[in-house]
């Protein structure tokens, strides 16, 4: 599964109720996700650590999709994609 099958997933199944909880808001989410990936780091549990991972991971794709931003573009416009993940290009 790439990245870009992630987003396209996210976007498909969650633009609509991302656009109506409108951008402050969704990002309000994400950061809240952010605080729970952190205690569960803190409380080393590694289950949960995972599904935080995932909720981070899916909550900045529902930001990125609000602002049209393309993840795999601005990841390569930032680290460089001569040497990752051609097939994503």
């Amino acid at each position: 599964m790439s990245l870009r099958c992630l987003q396209d997933y996210i976007r498909k199944e969650y633009l609509s109720r991302d656009s109506s909880r409108g951008l402050h808001a969704t990002f309000t989410w994400l950061v809240e996700e952010v605080g729970e990936l952190a205690n569960a780091i803190l409380s080393n549990d590694r289950d949960n650590i995972e599904e935080e991972i995932a909720d981070v991971i899916a909550w900045t794709l529902s930001v990125a999709n609000l602002l049209d931003i393309d993840v795999v573009k601005a990841f390569i416009k930032k680290y460089g994609g001569s040497k990752i993940c051609i097939e994503d290009k």
